[in-house]
């Protein structure tokens, strides 16, 4: 077939099923609005849900971290770059999240994909909620171990895949705190009362959990009183800024320290990024003013959204996923949105199952009750067309 056939065969198909990716070019957001090209609309899909990206504390953070650290690590953490803002960040959030060790990682992805890579063998056995994120699921296919995916958010069928397993090798049983397409939370305690009765680990993702739920934020699993022997948290959404870092038993990190290769064969986030994390952790320890603008937002949202007779899944998060079904669906609804002045981003296979195609409305902090009207007349104004 050849290459450059290849490559055109898989794009026209992307194309033909209403599935192709582009990029846009953002001018310039405030957390609350976004200006692309000519135009600036209210954003409703970004995960920034303290609002703390433009936050005058972690901005100012971050440039006396610059000034003081330079703008790069300058090599991976076993060689020379990891510093004293590493560590101090580190052992806050270790201390904040009740574990003994945090380790940071440059992305979530990349937390996902070396945790999964250096723990599981051959023989193992990963069990993942079958709606967790991709980085999850790829690094499980990926890995010597076998992947079976139980029913989305369902103990019981969780359950039956730990009872039936055979001897020999481990279990890791894999969920998100928060789901990132679906804002539905996991029912964490059930999830680690079997994982404990069968002799196995859970690892919970809780990208989106972490900074919005919990008291002072603490997450998904502060919330529901559970401690996962592997706890993985971003700081891309509440935290406003970027990277990720794993919560572990000490032998873990120090396992992970040895083996984990994304962490040891990659350039160490910068010490100022780092820096500016001390001061994101401590406006999210302060947030709960934050917190409680945005489950008004949800609030005022849902009821709206209930009253107009819109389809939105059951969350009770940010993440507020309105299905409609097919592709060109959810592309029309987009497009009517934006010239209405909301830009909300339309969500297809293969990021979500076939048939389910959505808008995945994400709410702030930063957002006013005007804008939340004003995005439920657009909604109502959309659905009728």
């Amino acid at each position: 077939m050849g290459w450059q056939q290849r490559i055109s065969l898989a794009l026209a198909e992307r194309r033909e099923k209403q599935q192709f990716r582009q990029r846009i070019v953002v001018q310039q957001d405030d957390a609350r609005t976004i200006c692309v090209g000519d135009r600036r609309y209210l954003n409703f899909s970004a995960n920034d849900y303290l609002g703390l990206s433009r936050d005058p504390q972690v901005i100012a953070a971050w440039q006396q971290g610059a000034e003081r650290y330079g703008v790069g690590a300058g090599g991976s953490g076993h060689v020379t770059g990891y510093s004293v803002p590493h560590q101090a960040f580190e052992q806050q959030l270790a201390d904040w999240l009740g574990y003994p060790r945090a380790l940071l990682f440059i992305s979530g992805f990349a937390a996902n994909q070396a945790l999964i890579a250096a723990m599981l063998q051959k023989n193992d056995r990963i069990f993942a909620d079958r709606l967790a994120h991709a980085s999850l699921l790829e690094a499980a296919s990926l890995s010597p171990a076998s992947l079976r995916r139980f029913a989305h958010n369902q103990p019981e069928a969780l359950a039956k895949l730990l009872a039936s397993s055979v001897d020999g090798g481990e279990t890791l049983v894999v969920t998100e705190g928060v789901f990132s397409m679906d804002g539905d939370s996991a029912p964490l305690g059930e999830l680690h009362e079997l994982a404990v009765k069968h002799n196995s680990w859970l690892m919970v993702d809780d990208a989106h959990g972490i900074g919005v739920t919990g008291e002072q934020g603490r997450g998904s699993c502060w919330r529901q009183k559970v401690r996962p022997e592997l706890l993985i948290v971003t700081f891309g959404k509440a935290f406003g800024l970027s990277g990720a870092a794993v919560l572990c038993s000490e032998e873990t990190a120090d396992y992970l320290l040895q083996f984990a290769r994304h962490l040891i064969y990659s350039t160490a986030m910068p010490p100022a990024q780092a820096w500016a994390l001390q001061a994101a952790l401590q406006a999210v320890q302060q947030g709960d003013e934050l917190r409680a603008r945005l489950q008004n937002n949800i609030r005022l949202f849902r009821q709206g959204a209930a009253a107009s007779g819109l389809a939105l899944l059951p969350s009770a998060t940010a993440i507020q996923p309105l299905l409609a079904g097919e592709e060109q669906t959810a592309l029309r609804l987009a497009e009517t949105l934006r010239e209405k002045g909301c830009w909300v981003t339309a969500i297809r296979p293969p990021t979500v199952p076939q048939g389910t195609a959505r808008l995945r409305i994400t709410l702030s902090a930063a957002h006013r009750e005007e804008d939340i009207q004003q995005l439920l007349e657009a909604l109502h104004d959309a659905n009728g067309q």
